[in-house]
């Protein structure tokens, strides 16, 4: 992405030039420092959270260049006609949708995996896991008007409502996208992410006509999207269940018919108060019930 930022500044520096380095250095500076400091200052057990944070952030740039791209255009008054027309605008319509899609959909992914936010007042706010069966008819309603605003800004191109109205329904879309999804399918969802970066860096690689930013754009959607099906492989899990099935639901539910063995903590201290070593074995279990944060605790505890 940087080979990208530097190709597209020596391309417009030599055709038309460029006024303000100064602003642009001083942005890829800024964004350097903070990018360095973040990556320091994460602990291990919060390197998934990042990983998902910067995708977020991928996306949002690559929607953020697209609608200053249309804002650009309105506002000088190149709008194209004809097929052009279609062409930047599908482009553009497309690199926002997933954009926004990635943005918010990463955030929420981030808070889920942190186990939830903290207010001001210090009160610790844990993010739920919500998704009943009707929500998947109000994502698909969502992606159609998200795809019908594309279409209405090509039919009125000078009209910049339906921009930001296909900004907040993919905005929302994201949200409720990876809301249902449980922590054991995290992984899978911050790897699809991943790979909507890419594609909305591709296609934000079509509106400005940068080839080295289709071809790196593509290349992370492409890698993303092939780790996300290993993924889903590994977890013996249909990447459609993933995203549309709350794990566990269905009224086709197993019967556990064996017998149920249970602890307790004073079992399990009398344990591991006689002996020697002790080896954590983090399994989906785990991720299931989202309790990583306790067991890095009860291994701190140990040792």
């Amino acid at each position: 992405m940087l080979l990208a930022v530097i190709v597209t500044l020596a391309r417009i520096e030599s055709e038309t030039g460029i006024i303000g380095w100064e602003l642009i250095v001083g942005g890829l500076a800024v964004g350097t420092i903070i990018g360095a400091w973040m990556a320091l200052r994460v602990e291990m057990t919060g390197m998934p959270e990042m990983v998902a944070l910067f995708n977020g952030f991928g996306g949002g740039a690559s929607a953020l260049v697209a609608l200053s791209e249309v804002l650009s255009r309105l506002d000088a008054g190149n709008i194209p006609e004809g097929i052009p027309l279609y062409a930047t605008w599908i482009a553009i319509g497309l690199s926002g949708l997933v954009g926004w899609i990635t943005l918010s959909g990463s955030l929420v992914a981030m808070m889920k995996l942190k186990g939830g936010f903290s207010l001001p007042g210090g009160k610790w706010v844990r993010f739920p896991t919500w998704g009943p069966p009707w929500l998947n008819s109000v994502k698909v309603l969502l992606l159609f008007a998200c795809l019908g605003f594309i279409w209405l800004s090509i039919q009125e191109p000078t009209n910049e409502q339906w921009i930001y109205g296909l900004i907040a329904c993919a905005t929302l879309l994201g949200i409720l996208f990876v809301l249902p999804i449980g922590g054991a399918d995290m992984p899978v969802v911050v790897s699809l992410l991943n790979s909507l970066s890419g594609i909305a860096a591709a296609f934000t690689g079509f509106v400005l006509m940068n080839n080295v930013l289709i071809i790196a754009g593509s290349m992370v959607g492409a890698a993303g999207l092939i780790l996300t099906f290993i993924m889903c492989k590994a977890m013996n899990r249909e990447l459609r269940d993933v995203l549309f099935k709350a794990f566990g639901g269905g009224s086709d539910r197993e019967t556990v018919t064996r017998t149920k063995v249970g602890s307790d903590p004073d079992e399990v201290a009398m344990l591991c108060d006689g002996i020697a070593k002790c080896i954590i074995v983090p399994g989906y279990g785990m991720a299931v019930s989202q309790c990583q944060h306790q067991v890095r605790e009860f291994a701190e505890i140990l040792e």
